[in-house]
């Protein structure tokens, strides 16, 4: 198999350049653009403010990198641009230190209640009643505490602010998700590399990890699932991986963060010779994503992607539906600051594919019981239609078109 095995993890290591600081990170000016956008956003639905918790959403309206605990912490956007940020008072120094686009800070003794605090500040800035639009990723009590302690205000989903925002990527993200893809695609090939009869999941693992490191992420890998025979039959995983053995599926998924953004890639092959069984499911896996890309076109849904999968392997025998052997999930998932987001390329989703979209294209082939098949790359729409952020695996004996 070409471009498996033959190679050793210090070689591989010490043959790794930094990268990662090719790419600059978004930048001030952006993040004001959105906060431009999603006011007139709300003012289209005619809603005053909106709440942004601790949280990918938080940081991609206003800069600001704040993890949610159990204390409130987020900011009030209020449709006609004005910013105030929650936080308990002896916060408020981080806080200011952590923000990048300027706001108020309205504080919260570790006795008093936030969510009170919440209600003063909307009737401070008049809002008296109505709905109010609330991060979907808020935790519930939050939720549950604002609900209790007043009764003039409706909190709804934010979605269509937050995922109408989200969704449609710029020029910047698109260039950091482009440059963190590349980086996971170069440490698959040297993954690959160090295969060999004997080696442990945990030593893959180990190995990629570091290899992103020096690539220049410092967090290194963001997730890691490394696979061998019939372990890769099991979408996610299993509980203690084995070890590799001659002509075994290998299935690695893994993926980093640069500058906030992921990366997500899976690849899969045989380390030895191919059977007849492995080879053919891996080309109907080909096809299949083949398909997925080819109606991933402009004015169509994130369904019609998932029934393009389907259909193909239908006509294989494989399936219906979710039925094994054949797909057990659906065909894909937006990508951008979480590894899962909008829009979700499945058969209950109908958002229409525009520009600025990007998602996975990963519909799994699962033979239980012997192994899974599973070619992850993601695609990012244009004015002309969907590209690959990554190309495609070329083929069971060459995986790596090398």
């Amino acid at each position: 198999m070409k471009g498996i095995g033959g190679s050793t993890i210090e070689a591989e290591l010490n043959a790794i350049q930094p990268m990662a600081h090719l790419v600059k990170p978004i930048q001030k000016e952006e993040f004001q653009q959105r906060i431009d956008k999603a006011c007139g956003l709300m003012k289209a639905h005619n809603i005053p403010a909106m709440y942004l918790h601790a949280g990918t959403n938080l940081f991609y309206f206003t800069g600001m990198k704040w993890n949610s605990s159990e204390r409130m912490v987020g900011a009030i956007l209020f449709s006609n641009g004005k910013l105030i940020f929650i936080a308990p008072e002896f916060e408020k120094g981080t806080i200011f230190d952590f923000m990048m686009i300027e706001g108020e800070v309205v504080c919260w003794e570790e006795h008093e209640s936030p969510y009170e605090l919440f209600v003063s500040i909307l009737k401070q800035h008049g809002v008296e009643d109505g709905a109010i639009f609330m991060d979907e990723a808020t935790p519930f009590f939050i939720f549950d505490g604002i609900r209790n302690c007043q009764n003039a205000y409706q909190l709804v989903n934010a979605k269509p602010i937050t995922a109408g925002c989200r969704m449609l990527k710029s020029e910047a993200e698109i260039a950091i998700m482009q440059h963190a893809m590349n980086i996971t695609l170069d440490v698959h090939k040297a993954a690959a590399r160090i295969l060999r009869v004997g080696i442990s999941a945990k030593e893959v693992t180990d190995f990629i990890h570091n290899a992103h490191i020096k690539y220049g992420i410092p967090s290194g890998s963001y997730f890691c699932i490394v696979l061998f025979g019939v372990d890769s039959s099991f979408p996610h995983g299993v509980k203690s991986p084995k070890n590799l053995e001659e002509n075994e599926v290998v299935l690695i998924d893994t993926g980093c963060m640069l500058h906030d953004y992921i990366s997500d890639i899976t690849r899969t092959f045989v380390f030895g010779k191919a059977n007849e069984e492995q080879t053919r499911i891996w080309n109907i896996e080909k096809e299949t994503q083949q398909a997925a890309f080819d109606a991933a076109q402009l004015g169509s849904t994130c369904a019609d992607v998932d029934t393009a999968s389907r259909k193909v392997l239908e006509s294989h025998g494989l399936g219906p539906d979710y039925k094994l052997p054949g797909l057990p999930h659906r065909t894909g998932h937006g990508i951008g600051l979480g590894i899962h987001e909008w829009p979700y390329i499945v058969r209950n989703d109908f958002t229409v594919l525009e520009p600025g979209m990007t998602f996975s294209n990963e519909p799994m082939i699962c033979v239980p019981n012997k192994f899974g098949i599973r070619l992850e790359d993601h695609i990012y729409m244009t004015e002309n239609g969907p590209k690959w952020f990554t190309k495609p695996m070329h083929s069971i004996n060459n995986p790596f078109g090398i």
